[in-house]
This record gives C-alpha cells, sequence and structure tokens, in this order.
C-alpha cells in the first residue's frame, strides 16, 4: 500500500487508536486479512468469522512486524478500532484509489470474468505497472485489500467485480470508483438466487451506472454479441466501446478458427488496425474474452501490434481454469475444476471436442450450482452437448445433479458405456485410472463446492515421472 500513518488511516475510516504510542507510525507493507501474511510495516485486518475470529491473531501480527490491527474492539496492541470492519476497510480503499490517480478498470460478467481480468493485466502490463484481482477475490472484502495493494508506481488497477444481487457491484463500485468499466456477457451463473435474466442483466448493469459521463473520461466496453449486454449503453453517461464478432463491434475478430491442439486464431481488428492473434489458452471462447481485452487496451492508448502480441503470449494465471497438464504417458488432462456455469460447461465441453481430435475424449462433470428451477433443464441440456459433440465418455460425478447429465446423455442416444454415474470424486479416479489410454483427453469441471479438481490432481500426481504443465 501507499505509505499512510496510523493517525491518517484512523481519520478516513472513523476509528479510534487504541495502544499505540506514536499515531505518526507509517503502514508501508501490504494490508492482509490472513496472519499468515503479516510483515514489517503491514495492517492486519481482524474479521470476526463463524470459525475463526481474526482479533485472537493481533498479538501474533505485531510480533510478526505489523504496525496495528484494524479492529472492532481493543486487542492489547496497536490498533484502529471501528465500528464496522468491513466498511473501512472500504473506506480506506477508496482513500488510496482517489490518491493514486491511476486508471481504474473494472469489469463484471457473468462468465470469463477471471479469465478476462487476467488478459487484460497481462496486456497492460507490458505498457506500464498493473495491479489487478488475484485469483478471484472479487467480493466487498478481496476488492479493496487487492486496491490497497497498489503502489505509487502502480497505473493500471484492474479489478474484478462479483454480484449475487442487486446492489453489490454499485457497492463495489462507489469503493473503487472506474473509469473504464467492461461487462462480458449475462448468462445463468447464479440465476436461482437472482431469479432470471433480465435480474442479472439489472445487477451487471450497475457497473455502467457507476462510470463518469463520456466528458468525464467515462468509458463503457460492452458486448456487441450479447443483446443484454449491448443494451445497457442506454443506461450510461459514459461514452461506450463495443466489442465481438459482429461487424459493428469497434473491436473485432475475423476468420476465427482453432489450430490442431485447440487453441484460438483469428484476425484482430481495432480502430487504429489490424493484426493476429494466436493464444496459449485453449477453447474458442477465449477469442471473446480476448477482444473484452484488447478493447481496454485499445482504450489506454495500446496499438493493435502491441495488443495481439500481448495476447499471444500471455497465458492462464489462475488455478484451475482450463489448466492443462500432459502425462509422460501421452494423456493430457485438462483442470477446469475452479468453477462452472451453464455457459462455462458448453464452452469447456467444446474445448474438450477441438483438443481431443483423433483421440478418445473423457468429460468428468459434477453440479452446477446455483442454478434454482432451472438446474434440472441445465444438466440435462449439458449431458447432451456431450453426446453432440461426439465426447467418448462422460463420467458424471455426485448426486441428484449428476444423475440429470447422465439422463440428458441417454436421452440424446448415450445407451451403452459412453456415459456412467458415479457417486463421488474418488469413484471417478478409480474408474479413470482402470480405463485411461496413452493419449486420452480428459476434461474435469463442477461447480467449486463439488471439489473436482481432486480428480484432475490425482490423475496428475499418481503418474511416473515428469509431467509438464502449460
Amino acid at each position: 500500500m501507499i505509505a499512510l500513518s496510523l493517525a491518517e488511516i484512523a481519520t478516513v475510516v472513523g476509528g479510534q487508536t487504541h495502544d499505540i504510542p506514536d499515531t505518526s507510525v507509517q503502514v508501508t507493507g501490504q494490508v492482509v486479512r490472513d496472519s499468515r501474511e503479516a510483515g514489517p510495516g503491514s495492517l492486519f485486518v481482524a474479521f470476526a468469522g463463524e470459525r475463526v475470529d481474526g482479533h485472537d491473531y493481533a498479538a501474533a501480527v505485531v510480533e510478526a512486524g505489523a504496525a496495528a490491527v484494524l479492529a472492532s474492539r481493543p486487542v492489547g496492541v496497536p490498533a484502529i478500532v471501528v465500528d464496522d470492519v468491513q466498511r473501512a476497510l472500504g473506506a480506506l480503499a477508496r482513500h488510496v484509489v482517489e490518491r493514486l490517480g491511476a486508471t481504474l478498470v473494472a469489469l463484471t460478467g457473468s462468465a470469463g470474468k477471471t479469465s478476462t481480468k487476467d488478459l487484460i493485466a497481462q496486456v497492460l502490463r507490458t505498457k506500464a505497472p498493473t495491479v489487478f484481482t488475484p485469483g478471484s477475490l472479487n467480493n466487498e472484502i478481496g476488492l479493496p485489500l487487492t486496491a490497497l495493494s497498489a503502489t505509487e508506481e502502480t497505473r493500471f488497477l484492474v479489478l474484478e467485480m462479483g454480484a449475487r444481487g442487486i446492489g453489490h457491484i454499485r457497492y463495489l463500485a462507489d469503493l473503487t470508483p472506474p473509469r473504464i468499466g467492461l461487462v462480458l456477457n449475462v448468462g445463468t451463473a447464479h440465476i436461482g438466487e437472482f431469479g432470471g435474466r433480465e435480474q442479472i442483466a439489472q445487477a451487471k448493469g450497475e457497473l455502467v451506472e457507476s462510470l463518469p459521463p463520456a466528458e468525464e473520461g467515462g468509458v463503457a466496453v460492452l458486448n456487441a454479441d450479447d443483446p443484454l449486454v449491448r443494451a445497457m449503453a442506454s443506461r450510461t453517461k459514459a461514452r461506450v466501446l463495443l466489442f465481438g464478432e459482429s461487424d459493428e463491434a469497434d473491436v473485432r475478430a475475423e476468420n476465427v478458427r482453432l489450430t490442431g491442439s485447440g487453441q484460438p486464431s483469428f484476425s484482430l481488428h481495432t480502430p487504429t488496425g489490424c493484426s493476429e492473434v494466436t493464444m496459449r489458452l485453449y477453447g474458442e471462447h477465449h477469442v471473446s474474452n480476448a477482444l473484452a481485452a484488447a478493447a481496454v487496451a485499445h482504450e489506454l492508448g495500446m496499438s493493435a501490434d502491441e495488443i495481439a502480441t500481448a495476447l499471444s503470449e500471455a497465458g492462464s494465471l489462475s488455478r484451475w481454469r482450463m489448466e492443462v497438464t500432459e502425462r509422460p504417458d501421452g494423456v493430457t488432462v485438462v483442470n477446469d475444476a475452479y468453477n462452472a456455469n451453464p455457459e462455462s460447461m458448453r464452452a469447456a465441453l467444446r474445448a474438450l471436442a477441438a483438443m481431443g481430435k483423433g483421440r478418445r475424449t473423457w468429460a468428468v462433470l459434477g453440479q452446477m450450482a446455483e442454478l434454482g428451477d432451472e438446474a434440472l433443464a441445465e444438466h440435462d441440456a449439458v449431458g447432451r452437448l456431450a453426446v453432440r459433440l461426439n465426447v467418448s465418455k462422460l463420467v458424471a460425478v455426485g448426486g441428484r445433479e449428476a444423475s440429470w447429465l447422465q439422463l440428458g446423455a441417454y436421452n440424446e442416444g448415450s445407451w451403452g458405456e459412453e456415459s456412467v454415474h458415479v457417486s463421488d470424486a474418488q469413484s471417478a479416479v478409480d474408474l479413470l485410472r482402470s480405463q485411461l489410454r496413452p493419449g486420452d483427453v480428459v476434461l474435469v469441471k463442477a461447480s467449486r463446492s463439488v471439489g473436482l479438481e481432486r480428480v484432475a490432481q490425482a490423475l496428475v500426481e499418481g503418474t511416473e515421472g515428469e509431467v509438464a504443465v502449460r
């Protein structure tokens, strides 16, 4: 974080200092919520959770060098005490980003947020120092912590914003007001919580409503290929920049194709020129993500050639998102088990089909959570799609939702040994270990709560010799 005195922090968050001999002491290290990350000059944020109370670690973090604790009660060591730790953290983040002078880019969407955020960061950091959300820490705690990790040298701050209800993104955008706001898509992720795609669109569109007007530099970057996103142009006073494969998009892709290994290649067209891109990532769905990143980079002054080079060199920065590992025996394991929704599940299956041309393909799939009344239909549809894409083997893992996946495959014509339902991850591992052959391609994907990354890890770690991850 940029250096701030404890006195200044107390003023910003409306807190009282306790057990601080010298309030001119500065916080020069990271703002952290995990006591194990505390170090010299850090500020430890003590949250009282259901199982762990951060206040219990106050003495340990100060002993490790932390300057103070942001707490909801006195803890016997230097502390700034506030009524609401979460709101105080947000107020501190707002204060810091206003002092920074960095360009703040925020993005949201139903699918692809983390992959796109990682692409934007990798492109922009070729131009100037860039700080971005680690993993998918995109909520009311993760977002301000990311903002507070920026330094005086930071020129671009890229923040992913998630939402589980109306008002969430508006709250996040108020903590860290963006100049550029990007909306990727409106899908069915969390539809059970929102109630419908129109409600999801209402929530996601809060980002463009929060942007400054065009005359103050506000830019809304919208997906021209998604009608619900494109319609958000009427909800913002910012200038609108469209991306997509539509002819009307300002930043668009032409001649989209996949390499023999399933990596997308296309001609990138921007208002200042065109250039060729061949990505290291897998799956055609990354074209839209790349175009979103390209639109942001174009807005920030990068040429088409600069953007294309950076996109072609970019990799996956976040774990378990189309993470491809080649085993010594020729089996390819695709770990996409971080999360799943109908859109990302379909994209992953299409990527598997592209990667597995001429090879046996396995789709090891589990529950897509938070779909509400749409759960049966969506799981059934995924099972059917696996058959239509000629996936060789479907392994549905888990309970009721997994049975719906297999039912969809059965109803689409998978009547033999092409699909199987197993109860848990270990059963899936045992099945795969007994039946995999050299050259097979295995996709593992489900919602995070299912924990199917254990299947992918077991398949990789249970082999002899070196493995290559790319």
